[in-house]
């Protein structure tokens, strides 16, 4: 965690960049998005569950940022106020692909328990492999997450934001983004435990060609012994006889 925080690039001045941007800096304004960029749209990410729509939630996010620059008042951190703004185009963006809201955000039915970048430099190619294979499979893991454990996990656990900003963002008590985050990680270890155990049982696996090719080969092998041992006796019958004629 350390290691990822250290490389990401660090938002300058709050005050100063968000006064530029109402300025209509476009400097300032491409220094927030190259900031931000990747917490955002993970956020956005993990509620559509698509990565055009949360790009597009995010582009949409920025703009409303940029014209409301002025009405930023420092009552929370940046970060946290960008945040609520793309929560709140991902979810404007939900409704409109569903009709309605599925998840809410604000303490509901969805708490209880019954609803359920890394440097790979010098990095072997199946290392890397191997690393977007499992990446790839957390990321199915955490899309069946309902809505509201999938956005906390990704706030609290990937963006490393706190449980107080984290809170502030999606107006909710703090005590509710910790049960929500414990029940994330328990779903998310429960399916990765399943997809382990199912793949567990073909470990060293030896079917197919591999189970054909030692049963020929040992087939053969005993084949050939066979006649060896047939050939054995009437080698010895004559060796016998030929003393008894001397």
């Amino acid at each position: 965690m350390a290691t990822r925080r250290a490389t990401q690039a660090q938002p300058p001045d709050e005050q100063a960049l968000i006064e530029r941007i109402a300025g209509r800096d476009p400097a300032a304004f491409e220094a927030l998005m190259r900031a931000h960029n990747g917490r955002l749209f993970r956020v956005a990410r993990s509620i559509l569950k698509s990565d055009a729509d949360a790009e597009d939630a995010l582009q949409d996010a920025y703009l409303d940022a940029f014209r409301h620059a002025a009405a930023f008042r420092g009552e929370s951190s940046l970060a946290t106020w960008l945040t609520r703004i793309v929560i709140n185009q991902a979810l404007m963006r939900l409704r409109r692909q569903r009709r309605q809201v599925v998840v809410p955000f604000t303490p509901s039915g969805a708490d209880r328990d019954d609803h359920d970048p890394v440097d790979r430099t010098g990095e072997p190619p199946p290392a890397a492999a191997f690393r977007a294979e499992v990446r790839r499979l957390i990321e199915r893991r955490l899309d069946d997450l309902p809505v509201a454990f999938r956005t906390v996990f990704i706030m609290r656990d990937v963006n490393e934001m706190s449980v107080e900003d984290t809170a502030a963002a999606l107006a909710i008590p703090a005590t509710t983004v910790r049960t929500r985050l414990f029940r994330a990680r328990a779903r998310l270890r429960e399916a990765l435990a399943r997809d382990i155990d199912s793949v567990t049982l073909d470990l060293f696996g030896f079917a197919g060609d591999r189970c054909d090719r030692i049963v020929s080969r040992v087939l053969a092998l005993a084949a050939g012994n066979s006649d060896a041992g047939a050939a054995a006796p009437g080698a010895a019958g004559d060796q016998s006889g030929s003393a008894n004629d001397t």
